[in-house]
């Protein structure tokens, strides 16, 4: 009776796994009742069985109507209209294959024509959703189409084989990246690592009880902690990129030599245990950048008494200091070509060095070349801590998931930044990868919001190339990527394709939408349609991390990310007055670079 209650129609048509079906003429409307609950007949993203004794295979309805209608029966339209005209068709994708009371994506085998097709009721789909282990799966909201059945992701394959989380502005974005680290941190794992990488300060109070924050002008009252990037640990393009200006090869060769210098002497004088020939101007060594720059700049400076003998320097007239940035003065130059003379082995870089003095003064600057704890002494080349407290600090803290808070760190450097720290993070846990806190033991999720600020295609970037890297190999060393964007158009097309989990909101873009269509296989396209009209928070889900294609309802966080709207009538309601007492304290925030007073 059961099976007489479910039945709506027969194949006529088998093509690969994309299937034709003829809804039976018993089917009166597109609505059945069965067990009190009613269903829907040929929703776009629904599920159809066709029952094949032992086992059932499941499909999604991808088509119905007129565009369902197989090709030689749309002859028979064009010519007889009358044989065709209270006939129904819905075409649908295979997708999964039941067999006793388990679940699998893929089929063993085809159906065929004359095969029944049934409609799925809710003891199919708990078939289907409702057996993941939960010791390997987090719960992160409903089925859309039963709201009585909860939505899961196997976490092993969310992580390894990379996720994107894609979707307009408004759509649910954050509140989707909240629910499911949130359902992470609730399986209460002991040696779990989570990295997320936070432009806009939006999940500082998300996660405020498992969570260590990173922050410029960090909050302590807030249990923030200060973020430190030291400028030692970046490679050498993406340091000399921060000071600007337009240095020749030859003396960019030339301050890579310097900083070389630098480096090796450092090393030997901290006792560090590495090899000479193995420093590079790219190694994560620490070294003095005033005192590199003071003497940079003394060379450019110098003046002699005879020509090219620099035995023969003139006296100073008044001494520098490389603490504070000031130049040493020498007796200038004579006019006319007479004595004192010029260096002439000088590289001509005065304006390059006076841009990188000001960067290195610049109080926006300071987590870089003013690391605290980081910073070398220029006495004697001391440093109270290292890159491995460095990333004990960011990877191996206690928090469960560690946030870094990019929201002050200045525009036209923050890309360069996070590639560097990205880069370096994951050099670590390659090289490491044989130890326990290495990503093969301890596997850690990188989660960046805003992606598309990181990977535009095309951009030849630190970040961009570090993330491809990821994306192609982080999977073997244990290092899981999480992209979140609301412009995948924007998004390196090398990238998107290594994400084995899509998880699309609402996107309203035709741009958007044709660029995640790319990453689903080519039956479901017509899934992509249903993108513009999906509810805030709801979400079509493919790939790796869910056993079929889902639309899901995403749970509502109850402490929203700090980038939700504001409540615009209700603020306008408020009688505030715009004083110039608040002014006067607004100029004075943005002036020194901070959201509160201290």
């Amino acid at each position: 009776m059961g099976e007489k209650q479910t039945l709506i129609g027969e194949i006529i048509s088998v093509n690969g796994n994309i299937i034709s079906v003829h809804l039976s003429n018993n089917v009166r409307s597109n609505i059945l009742i069965i067990d009190g609950i009613v269903y829907r007949i040929g929703q776009i993203g629904s599920f159809l069985k066709i029952s094949l004794g032992y086992s059932n295979l499941f499909g999604i309805v991808t088509q119905i109507g007129a565009a369902a209608i197989p090709e030689k029966y749309k002859e028979v339209f064009e010519s007889n209209f009358d044989a065709v005209q209270n006939q129904q068709w819905l075409s649908m994708v295979l997708v999964g294959e039941q067999q006793g009371a388990k679940f699998s994506r893929g089929v063993s085998q085809s159906p065929t024509t004359g095969d029944s097709v049934h409609l799925v009721t809710i003891k199919d789909l708990d078939i289907i959703y409702g057996k993941y282990d939960d010791c390997n799966s987090i719960d992160i909201g409903n089925i859309s189409i039963s709201e009585s059945l909860k939505a899961k992701l196997d976490l092993n394959k969310l992580v390894t084989r990379h996720s994107c989380i894609l979707g307009s502005t408004g759509s649910g974005k954050s509140n989707a990246v909240g629910v499911l680290l949130g359902a992470i941190v609730k399986k209460a794992f002991t040696n779990s690592r989570i990295l997320l990488i936070d432009p806009h300060g939006e999940y500082n109070s998300v996660f405020k009880e498992d969570s260590i924050v990173f922050k410029i002008h960090a909050d302590s009252s807030n249990q923030e902690q200060e973020l430190y990037i030291p400028f030692w640990a970046l490679p050498y393009n993406e340091l000399l990129g921060i000071f600007g200006g337009n240095l020749n090869d030859s003396n960019k060769e030339y301050i890579r030599n310097k900083i070389v210098d630098a480096k090796v002497s450092a090393a030997s004088k901290m006792n560090l245990s590495i090899k000479k020939e193995f420093i590079t101007a790219d190694s994560p060594i620490p070294f003095d950048i005033k005192q590199l720059w003071f003497e940079l700049d003394d060379f450019e400076r110098q003046t002699f008494n005879e020509r090219a003998k620099p035995e023969t320097i003139t006296k100073l007239k008044v001494p520098g200091n490389a603490k504070l940035l000031v130049s040493n003065e020498y007796q200038p130059a004579g006019a006319g070509g007479g004595k004192p003379f010029l260096n002439n082995q000088a590289k001509g870089i005065l304006g390059f060095l006076d841009n990188m003095r000001l960067k290195i003064k610049d109080s926006r600057y300071s987590f870089l070349f003013s690391p605290g704890i980081y910073t070398v002494s220029i006495e004697d080349d001391s440093i109270t801590k290292g890159l491995d407290e460095l990333l004990l600090d960011l990877i191996g803290n206690s928090g469960k998931i560690t946030i870094l808070d990019f929201s002050d760190i200045p525009s036209e450097i923050m890309v360069s930044t996070a590639g560097s720290l990205l880069s370096i993070i994951y050099d670590a846990l390659f090289w490491g990868q044989n130890l326990e806190i290495g990503g093969k033991q301890q596997p850690i999720l990188l989660v960046l919001e805003e992606a598309h600020n990181y990977l535009k295609s095309g951009e030849n970037s630190i970040a961009s190339r570090t993330v491809q890297k990821i994306s192609k190999e982080g999977r073997k060393y244990g290092v899981g990527l999480m992209l979140v964007t609301q412009r995948p158009s924007e998004l390196d097309e090398t990238v998107m394709s290594q994400c084995g989990t899509i998880i699309s909101l609402r996107m309203n873009n035709n741009k958007d939408r044709s660029h995640v269509s790319g990453a689903i296989q080519d039956e479901l396209q017509t899934m992509i349609d249903l993108l513009p009209s999906l509810r805030t928070g709801e979400a079509i889900i493919s790939g790796e991390a869910v056993k079929i294609p889902s639309r899901i309802q995403f749970y509502k966080l109850s402490n929203a990310p700090k980038g939700s709207d504001p409540d615009v009538v209700t603020c306008w309601r408020k009688t505030n007055e715009g004083t110039m007492e608040l002014y006067s304290k607004l100029i004075k925030l943005w002036q020194n670079q901070r959201f509160k007073e201290e």
